[in-house]
């Protein structure tokens, strides 16, 4: 089924990170990046040098929506996860995101759907009750796992009450890419909720361009630095989804 996250928009929608270490470094990416339209860009701040700094978080979040003038998804990726080292403790982490959803500048933060539940509820109830959407998502960059595994973490997001259910797993092989696209279908039928997938790697690139036709309604378009292995650019990405369109219809 076709859920919208962007008003106005029809998905998939394409998604570029920024992963600058310094607001310096986001400005110049957010440059390159704005002139290739993009649907919404994600803030990976565990790149961020000064993440420990939630007045500079802020005022960074606020630059970037001001000059993107685009929907803002906030991660903080965890490392157990594929993200980077960062001197936050897990209350830290919480409460640096939940101060993200108080502010006007964003619209979705990312919360992997493993951590510790109550931290999952506090920043439910805080997301809800600033009108911000959350993504309860699930990363494997080893390897593609049952998919009874995958399947779990994907109606455990829907549990929680997230907006938005994601999974992005590593294919071993052509047959695990070609699993995760079926999966997605099936998981697509059975949530309440939208759904992301994503097959990592150069395996993985075709989930990128078809994934939407089995019903994950966003797929990450690489900018100027990739956060994912298998990252198409954008241009390049948005041909490919237009001709696919173009070929089979609105599936």
């Amino acid at each position: 089924m076709k859920k919208e996250l962007i008003s106005g928009k029809k998905a998939p929608y394409i998604c570029t990170p920024l992963v600058g270490k310094d607001k310096e470094e986001i400005m110049k990416e957010l440059e390159r990046i704005l002139p290739q339209e993009p649907d919404l860009l994600e803030w990976r701040a565990d790149f961020y040098e000064e993440i420990e700094d939630v007045a500079s978080v802020l005022a960074t979040a606020e630059e970037i929506s001001a000059v993107g003038n685009l929907p803002i998804l906030f991660t903080i990726r965890s490392e157990k996860e594929g993200g980077e080292k960062i001197p936050l403790t897990e209350d830290s982490k919480v409460n640096l995101l939940s101060e993200m959803c108080k502010i006007a500048a964003v619209d979705y933060i990312d919360f992997e759907v493993s951590n510790d539940p109550e931290h999952i509820k506090k920043l439910r109830e805080v997301s809800k009750e600033n009108g911000k959407k959350l993504v309860l998502s699930y990363h494997n960059f080893d390897f593609t796992p049952h998919n009874s595994e995958i399947m779990k973490r994907l109606f455990m997001a829907e549990f929680y009450g997230a907006d938005v259910a994601k999974a992005a797993v590593m294919p071993q092989s052509k047959e695990d890419v070609l699993r995760l696209l079926t999966l997605t279908k099936e998981a697509d039928e059975g949530l309440s909720i939208p759904l992301i997938t994503m097959s990592m790697g150069s395996l993985g690139g075709l989930s990128r361009i078809v994934g939407w036709t089995y019903g994950s309604i966003v797929t990450f378009g690489l900018g100027v630095q990739s956060s994912a292995p298998g990252q198409i650019p954008i241009k390049k990405l948005k041909q490919m989804i237009e001709l696919t369109q173009e070929t089979v219809g609105d599936w």
